[in-house]
């Protein structure tokens, strides 16, 4: 029989969610640098390095998933990379959008969220 929701777990999943979602996305962006890296340099350390980083994403996802449905942790998470890797490139690879394709960046992330928010029939 399920106990119901003390007054801190209610307040403590969401947060939990949210934390988990930006951790993983870090941790993605991370293991994508790491292995564009190792694409130019083929390096053991930076191959360990990027394995390393995707087991503590794939360990912190596990975890998650206990505060929270994978779907929420799973659009979050890809919100917060995509977020990412637009603003990484923009300020380290010096690639800019055009307007065009940041409204279209800005209509996908909405309509994610809409799957992600939007109420569901019973």
């Amino acid at each position: 029989m399920r106990r119901p929701a003390r007054r801190w777990q209610v307040i403590h999943r969401p947060f939990a969610a949210v934390v988990t979602m930006c951790v993983l996305a870090g941790l993605d962006l991370v293991g994508a640098v790491i292995a564009r890296r190792y694409s130019h340099h083929r390096s053991a350390a930076v191959l360990l390095l990027g394995c390393a980083a995707f087991a503590v994403m794939f360990v912190v996802y596990a975890r998650g998933l206990q505060s929270a449905e994978l779907t929420t942790i799973t659009f979050g998470w890809v919100v917060l990379l995509q977020v990412g890797v637009v603003i990484l490139d923009r300020l380290h690879q010096g690639r800019g959008l055009p307007a065009d394709r940041i409204i279209v960046v800005v209509a996908l992330l909405v309509l994610q969220g809409y799957l992600l928010l939007a109420p569901t029939a019973a």
